[in-house]
């Protein structure tokens, strides 16, 4: 298949794909006489695991990890574990930055009314008067 079937089957465009094989999350495929990609049941398998790796918010790093890992796959899967467990730890950490964030922005809210001038709008005296952090 070439390249737009394989986007359209995945809901991935075309750069996305062109992308993460330059970046060998993707096998090359062979080409044919009119220099065309033509893909396969292993790229297409290969592009669903990247992207719902993407959906998870793993990274391309993570996903060559992934990927090296799969390729062996006898050995015990601690170091699968490991990797998962330290993206939750990321995902927990900027939960608790964007709840302090939120926490902030819900503050500067409270310093302006509706109906309010911005001459005398308390978000913005705020945001010119105090040093961001």
């Amino acid at each position: 298949m070439k390249i737009g079937e394989l986007a359209k089957l995945t809901g991935c465009s075309i750069q996305s794909i062109r992308f993460y094989e330059k970046e060998h999350l993707l096998s090359t495929p062979p080409r044919s006489e009119g220099n065309y990609r033509l893909y396969n049941r292993k790229n297409l398998e290969q592009l669903i695991f990247v992207k719902h790796c993407r959906n998870l918010d793993i990274t391309l790093v993570e996903i060559k990890q992934l990927l090296d890992l799969n390729q062996s796959p006898e050995t015990q899967c601690e170091d699968v574990n490991h990797l998962i467990d330290e993206h939750i730890k990321q995902i927990n950490l900027r939960m608790t930055e964007l709840k302090k964030l939120k926490g902030s922005l819900t503050d500067l809210r409270s310093k302006c009314r509706d109906n309010q001038t911005v001459k005398n709008c308390g978000i913005l005296q705020d945001l010119l008067t105090k040093p961001s952090d």
